[in-house]
């Protein structure tokens, strides 16, 4: 396996860092990742080396406040610009793999927008992969707090706080939990921007899923506590002979963190050797 980095411009200009990882053998197909709130695409770094022993290509950027990209942390002026940066993520991948088959994985804040981004832009693609999903959170937000949060949100977006994620809800490898928090990468902040346009994107999506034109995947720890895995099954409803539904019972967060994960990366491989 290569691994390469990149840069492209964002829309506004924003300098976007990416990665790109190739297999040794001619890429058969591509996956384009799409990483969760607060952290960044070196975390897949593990899923690219089990795809590209595969054939797979992986291709993955930082969203703009995360990572190694430009940006105030944990903040997008608007939803419809974490669309556009997927956008540009599939562009990349057709300018590398041109008429190669083509995936969209996201995770968690990805899962909601790899998701969105489906049912919005009907991108030209053979599917997507999302896991735990944020279409609905796996806690209820106290109603004073997310009242305040929206007159706050109309005269300054940007306000930002802590997120409060507690790790050991990730997995349930503590190496994966003492790397998430030992990460300089990672932050656990969100402008109320951001956190407004996730929400109301997800709870979007669960009532339009019979839009979706394309195969998905969709799988969701049982026992995550994050984001909710009933707002996956009420989702997956809405466009059964699309969706395939996997809940992996006893699992938390992070699916591909979680001791049993290559039994995950086995579901999703097998699942896109049906559809290439």
């Amino acid at each position: 396996m290569k691994h390469q980095e990149f840069n492209w411009k964002g829309t506004d200009d924003l300098n976007i860092f990416a990665r790109h990882w190739t297999p040794d053998t001619p890429a058969k197909a591509v996956i384009c990742v799409v990483h969760g709130m607060g952290e960044h695409s070196g975390r897949y770094h593990h899923v690219a080396e089990y795809f590209t022993k595969k054939g797979y290509a992986l291709m993955a950027f930082d969203h703009r406040g995360h990572g190694k990209s430009e940006g105030p942390l944990g903040h997008v002026d608007g939803y419809d610009t974490l669309l556009n940066e997927v956008d540009q993520l599939i562009e990349q991948a057709e300018k590398a793999y041109p008429n190669l088959p083509k995936f969209v994985y996201g995770h968690s804040m990805g899962g909601n927008v790899v998701i969105n981004h489906a049912l919005r832009r009907k991108p030209l693609i053979n599917g997507v992969i999302a896991t735990g999903p944020w279409l609905r959170l796996g806690f209820d937000p106290p109603k004073v707090q997310t009242m305040v949060g929206k007159l706050i949100n109309k005269v300054y977006s940007k306000f930002t706080q802590d997120s409060n994620l507690d790790a050991n809800l990730l997995s349930h490898d503590k190496k994966v939990v003492k790397d998430y928090i030992d990460d300089p990468l990672v932050h656990g902040k969100i402008s109320t921007a951001f956190y407004f346009g996730v929400s109301e994107a997800g709870e979007w999506a669960i009532q339009h899923g019979h839009r979706l034109g394309m195969p998905m995947l969709l799988m969701h720890g049982g026992k995550d506590e994050v984001t909710s895995p009933e707002g996956s099954k009420e989702f997956a409803k809405q466009s059964e002979h699309k969706i395939t539904l996997k809940i992996w019972e006893d699992l938390y967060h992070e699916i591909h963190n979680e001791p049993e994960q290559e039994k995950v990366f086995a579901e999703m491989l097998k699942w896109m050797e049906i559809l290439i």
